[in-house]
């Protein structure tokens, strides 16, 4: 399938009429996740954008790296003028540039398209290659599908910056007297979200295009394959088709409480892909509580959401996440556990920028996954990984957190 036919919905930047929101918060993030499974490391990516009209004290920029040992670093980019989205396709970029480089590159480069170019003299002398992962549901190259970005390589970025599309992701980020990070690699997708044969579908059904939830989410890549290196404080990781994921969110502020699997680097499946959470938002002035489970293998999609059957969970504050899920045709049952202490993250709330959730990706994850035949289902697949993305956030109370949602648009 062509890149074109993985991009889901929701995949452009949402601001769009900055009159109409001029007096209501708004926000839109990014997460993009890099899994080096020969390591047993990760990089999560998280990019994020406040009040873009400009003039609110939240307004401007975040950008967070959740990397190696679960250290943590984190960057603001306080001037709004100069993030720039695509608004039909999956493309962003934020810089710290002076006002005068910016504006060079705008007029320079801004809508062009064209293949980004490594920085020079930044190649890989020495390997440390995650193992490769195939898919029967691979596209070409991504070499053959020109992005719309706004810089050729890091050297246009004075200072600090990052920027990204579906096939590109680059940036620099140093934090004075912490940490540093440079990264150069590409991205091959390889399943968007949905059936691979079929249109790609939105994560909350297709009641999200009126932009009645808050918040918006959506997974833009369930899989891919990334080649490149990551430097991080100094030491270079350099890799080949390793895991990669990509999802966003977007609106007012992140739900009232919720909770997060993900996983795309199981010990004995290459070609599978999982993605889950729930928890409590608004939708058109009242709280409901909601949950889904999303799974990609071997080509097929298998979803788990409230319109077409039932979602359970019990969730703690921190270390034990379980799901059970069924539609017409399948069951599915998720054990995540984390005996190591979180790392706290930021992420947008009414009051801005604010430590709110609490994230692992070297969580335990068990999945299995039934058909449903008569009165004896048929236990179709069974997956372990100790690299799994586990997160909880919000108003988590001390006790466990229990769900359940069916019959509703998530």
């Amino acid at each position: 399938m062509s890149l074109m036919g993985l991009q889901t919905p929701h995949s452009g930047y949402h601001w769009r009429h900055p009159g109409t929101r001029a007096s209501s918060r708004f926000f839109e993030g990014w997460y993009l996740r890099l899994t080096l499974p020969e390591l047993g490391e990760s990089f999560a990516f998280m990019y994020s954008i406040e009040d873009p009209q400009g003039g609110t004290p939240y307004s401007g920029g975040t950008a967070q790296i959740l990397g190696p040992r679960h250290e943590y670093l984190c960057r603001t980019f306080p001037d709004v003028r100069l993030f720039w989205g695509d608004r039909h396709a999956f493309a962003l970029r934020h810089s710290r540039q002076s006002p005068h480089t910016s504006n060079k590159l705008n007029k320079q480069t801004a809508g062009f398209p064209f293949f980004p170019r490594e920085p020079k003299g930044d190649k890989c002398g020495s390997s440390n290659d995650s193992s490769e992962h195939s898919s029967d549901c691979s596209i070409p190259s991504s070499s053959k599908h020109p992005q719309t970005v706004l810089a050729e390589d890091s050297s246009l970025f004075s200072s600090e910056g990052y920027q990204l599309t579906a096939t590109y992701h680059q940036g620099i980020l140093s934090e004075p007297g912490r940490h540093s990070a440079r990264w150069y690699y590409s991205i091959q997708p390889v399943y968007g979200w949905g059936n691979c044969d079929r249109p790609q579908q939105s994560t909350a059904g297709w009641l999200s295009q009126f932009q009645i939830f808050e918040p918006g989410w959506q997974i833009l890549m369930a899989h891919g394959l990334a080649t490149g290196w990551v430097e991080w404080n100094g030491t270079r990781y350099c890799f080949s088709q390793a895991p990669a994921y990509a999802e966003k969110n977007w609106g007012g502020a992140f739900p009232q409480q919720w909770f997060w699997i993900q996983c795309n680097a199981f010990d004995s499946e290459a070609d599978l892909t999982l993605t889950a959470g729930g928890g409590r938002r608004r939708v058109l002035g009242w709280m409901e509580s909601v949950g889904m489970v999303g799974i990609h293998h071997r080509r097929r999609f298998y979803e788990f959401v409230p319109w077409n059957g039932t979602v359970r969970w019990r969730v703690q504050p921190w270390g034990y996440w379980q799901m059970q899920a069924e539609n017409a045709g399948h069951m599915v049952e998720l054990l995540g556990t984390c005996d190591r202490p979180p790392t706290p993250i930021r992420v947008p709330t009414a009051q801005g920028m604010v430590f709110a959730c609490q994230d692992t990706t070297q969580g335990k994850l068990t999945v299995k996954l039934w058909e449903k035949q008569g009165d004896r289902p048929t236990l179709l697949l069974q997956a372990q990984s100790h690299l799994a993305g586990l997160e909880t956030g919000g108003d988590f109370s001390a006790t466990d957190t229990r769900g359940y949602s069916n019959f509703w648009y998530f």
